[in-house]
């Protein structure tokens, strides 16, 4: 009897350890295939690292890998050349290609006594060690050695037992980080190539010039950072600045030296991510004219933007209140751009250079004679053709270089460039025609990869046009049906930054939808799951809170419908995560959990001033409180009429 009741106690605790190992397991991206095994490998100060290769990049990844598990454990982790049969932590790289795993994936095997960790590529290393890290407990971010818990406890440094085998679905998965609207240092850009490869993200998109300044040196054209590089300083939202005065001081700025450059793109080799930089021609140029006025087609006084309204946005389209595109009837603008990107082809290594070409207006061009010369010259029908021609230039300079030219959608209206890249950012339509005509595209749309837009309701979230929401970019899928793969060369999530003063609020803007981005480019398609992802999304926020890093929690934040029956207004509400419960007040009062519990919608009291709302699951609070002003639950009901 006693050998079965411990034959049976030795089930149930195995059974206990795999449930444990399963609830413990919450990677992002998902990997392509997660076996789970009835075991656990504890870390401590005699473990010791073995490795295949004495390669540097092999090295490095190591380095990587036990700096951080340095920082947060104390533990020092010897690299031995003869691999032990326990306690050991082993980095192979395959000695004949697995096919299956191809540049950058690889697989990982836990057990009791040890870690092996294989790859075709040091790449594969490398993202396997931030899968490993991910099964490590969440204090293995910290910057500092963790003793104990956030509740208290011991830490203990093991890793479930699992096998992995994990490769991406596409090559490019990219982040933009527009460190023009507002400025970003080097450092800061750093760290946002740490946080991002984390998650497997390996294209970083500089927009490195706009009309609110000009951030890379260009030698042969020192005016570009003299004069380009600088605005007058103003807080508050973007765009709605009054005009600078000619005596305010234009301190507010910087630019990235050359050398400023080459170390950033050591730093990204380091952590395998390439990096794109964008020149953006011909609109959003107003930085470069204000240092080269006669690249513009008009004659006036230019001046970086310093936030001050200049564009008219209206429900056809746009137009310019003040000339920012550069000319192009003007053969000296071509003579400029080839200066711009001799030097930045010199500097990148990657095989694409990004003209930009969104958002030109051209009403200043309809009013140039230069642009209609060239019209009648070169047969042009509308301004639409006048920008292809413009692009088919740029793309022979940059292909002058050694390099692939890459554009956003406006570059297909008048005719797509013979070999240009397409980043469709205005849905994915634009990316749909360019891959019918067998040219490659990057999908980047904004109704669900542009992170700089709210990601809850406008009345918590600072301001900007537009909302969406974490289960919209969730929803991100890169190959629309009906189109070849093999054009689609993967996605890329967008951080504008107008709005965007300082590094806690990039990372508020990126953190939780880019995890989103990260699986829909990383992952295969048929294993997404809303429920389970937003289960891993919860992970990693405990994760970030340990290593500092902000993030947004909208997710927890209700989704506000409203609507009239006759006179009286209704809110309905929902929210994205499911087990949550909202409470709520008209009283002016604070909710909690001792309020009203919302269970059907809401018929606003008539003399209601505010309705107050906050979420909760299992009796904690999850959410933030969230005051909607009545006015403006009437303003919204008002405008579906």
């Amino acid at each position: 009897m006693k050998q079965i009741i411990l034959l049976l106690t030795g089930i149930w605790v195995s059974i206990i350890a795999v449930a444990q190992s399963a609830g413990d397991i919450a990677i992002i991206p998902q990997p392509v295939t997660l076996e789970i095994k009835n075991a656990r490998f504890v870390l401590n100060n005699q473990t010791r690292i073995a490795a295949s290769s004495k390669s540097a990049d092999v090295q490095r990844v190591i380095r990587y890998f036990t700096g951080q598990v340095n920082r947060a454990t104390g533990y020092s982790l010897a690299v031995q050349p003869a691999a032990a049969k326990s306690n050991v932590i082993s980095f192979v790289l395959n000695s004949k290609a697995n096919t299956t795993l191809g540049k950058e994936g690889y697989s990982i095997d836990v057990t009791a006594t040890g870690v092996q960790v294989t790859a075709n590529e040091p790449a594969g290393l490398f993202y396997a060690v931030q899968t490993l890290l991910q099964l490590l407990p969440n204090e293995i971010e910290s910057h500092s050695v963790m003793k104990k818990s956030a509740c208290g406890t011991p830490v203990t440094w093991s890793i479930p037992g699992v096998h992995i085998v994990d490769y991406p679905r596409f090559a490019w998965r990219g982040l933009m980080f527009d460190v023009v609207r507002h400025y970003f240092t080097k450092e800061q850009v750093k760290q946002y190539i740490d946080e991002m490869v984390k998650y497997k993200y390996n294209v970083l998109h500089l927009h490195l010039t706009d009309d609110q300044g000009w951030r890379i040196e260009i030698k042969s054209l020192p005016k570009l950072t003299e004069v380009g590089a600088w605005r007058v300083d103003k807080v508050g939202t973007f765009g709605t600045f009054t005009p600078p005065a000619d005596n305010e001081p234009r301190t507010y700025g910087g630019f990235y030296t050359q050398n400023d450059i080459k170390e950033l793109i050591r730093y990204a080799a380091e952590h395998f991510v390439n990096i794109l930089p964008e020149i953006d021609v011909p609109g959003h140029s107003m930085a470069a004219v204000a240092s080269y006025p006669e690249l513009s087609c008009t004659t006036d006084t230019y001046r970086v933007n310093s936030g001050e309204k200049f564009m008219q946005w209206t429900d056809t389209g746009f137009y310019a209140l003040k000339d920012n595109t550069l000319c192009p009837a003007n053969e000296k603008v071509y003579e400029f751009l080839d200066k711009v990107f001799t030097e930045v082809a010199q500097l990148f290594p990657f095989e694409y250079i990004h003209m930009g070409g969104d958002e030109c207006a051209k009403n200043f061009w309809e009013k140039s004679d230069a642009i209609k010369q060239l019209m009648q010259r070169e047969n042009l029908k509308d301004m639409h053709e006048v920008q292809s021609y413009f692009v088919k230039r740029v793309e022979k300079i940059i292909e002058s270089k050694g390099k692939k030219m890459m554009g956003w959608d406006e570059i297909l209206e008048g005719g797509l460039a013979p070999n240009a890249a397409v980043m469709s950012w205005r849905g994915i339509e634009g990316g749909i025609e360019a891959a019918k005509m067998n040219h490659d595209v990057v999908m980047s749309p904004n109704s669900n990869t542009y992170i700089d837009l709210m990601q809850g309701d406008p009345v918590i979230e600072p301001p900007v046009y537009k909302t969406v929401r974490l289960k919209a970019s969730y929803q991100f899928e890169p190959v629309p049906d009906g189109v070849d793969a093999k054009y689609i060369k993967g996605g890329q999530a967008n951080l504008w930054t107008e709005q965007i003063y300082n590094m806690r609020h990039a990372e508020y803007m990126t953190w939780p939808r880019a995890f989103a981005v990260a699986e829909a480019v990383w992952s295969p398609k048929e294993k997404k799951n809303w429920n389970d992802f937003t289960r891993r999304v919860e992970s990693q926020f405990n994760r970030f809170d340990v290593a500092e890093i902000k993030y947004a929690p909208s997710m927890y934040d209700p989704i506000f419908d409203v609507s009239k029956e006759g006179e009286q207004l209704k809110v309905t509400m929902s929210t994205e995560v499911e087990g949550l419960d909202i409470y709520y007040s008209f009283d002016n009062s604070f909710p909690d959990k001792f309020y009203p519990k919302y269970t059907q919608p809401l018929i606003v009291p008539k003399d209601a001033v505010n309705l107050k709302v906050v979420t909760y699951r299992n009796g904690k609070q999850i959410g933030r409180q969230i005051l909607m002003p009545v006015a403006e639950i009437r303003k919204r009901a008002d405008k579906k009429k």
